[in-house]
């Protein structure tokens, strides 16, 4: 008896010990992640557009890098969904190396996961000039180069998370806009600057 005590007793170090070393691995992996988490308070969802670099799965973590090379730790629960591609799917769809989108918000000091869309692989893109954005109504406006105008349906998540600068006003603010037909419709689960700002 006491020596399978014992037995079980190791065991259950040797577990703990390798999911402190999945914890200590991405820590050690991604110094700039947690610089990145210790900047003011954010509330609302948020867009992140980046690479899909690496999962830990034992922890409930991806790292995503967005272009200008800082690593983004994000955290995500089973309730996480995936946008992009013939069908929606599941973390298990995505690979490393694939484009996305993370939409995340700031849950007990982490970036927490609630959806992910494919850039690479499943949403459409288009590009034109803003006209009119309805958050309240979930629509955008955009004007293509032929003169021609079009309203398309933003997700919920795309009419919260829009980033800095994309308002009404600017007659020279160029998007790009990452749609999916739904029903008959054109929805918007994303939208940028065409080109970064200066």
């Amino acid at each position: 008896m006491p020596n399978r005590f014992r037995g079980t007793r190791r065991w259950l170090i040797v577990a703990l010990g390798a999911t402190a070393g999945v914890g200590a691995a991405v820590t050690a992996s991604s110094p700039s992640v947690f610089a990145q988490q210790l900047g003011p308070p954010v509330t609302g969802t948020i867009a992140l557009e980046g690479t899909m670099e690496k999962f830990y799965k034992g922890v409930n973590v991806f790292i995503v890098k967005t272009s200008d090379g800082i690593e983004h730790m994000v955290y995500f629960t089973k309730n996480l969904l995936i946008h992009g591609g013939p069908v929606d799917g599941t973390l298990a769809d995505l690979q490393e190396g694939r484009t996305v989108v993370v939409h995340y918000k700031v849950i007990d000091a982490r970036a927490t996961a609630e959806e992910i869309d494919r850039l690479d692989d499943g949403l459409k893109i288009t590009e034109g000039t803003v006209v009119r954005i309805s958050r309240s109504r979930r629509e955008i406006t955009i004007r293509f180069a032929n003169g021609t105008t079009e309203t398309l349906r933003l997700t919920e998540r795309a009419a919260a998370d829009a980033g800095p600068g994309l308002e009404n006003g600017d007659p020279d603010l160029q998007v790009k806009v990452f749609y999916a037909d739904e029903h008959g419709q054109k929805v918007v689960h994303y939208f940028r600057r065409a080109t970064p700002a200066k």
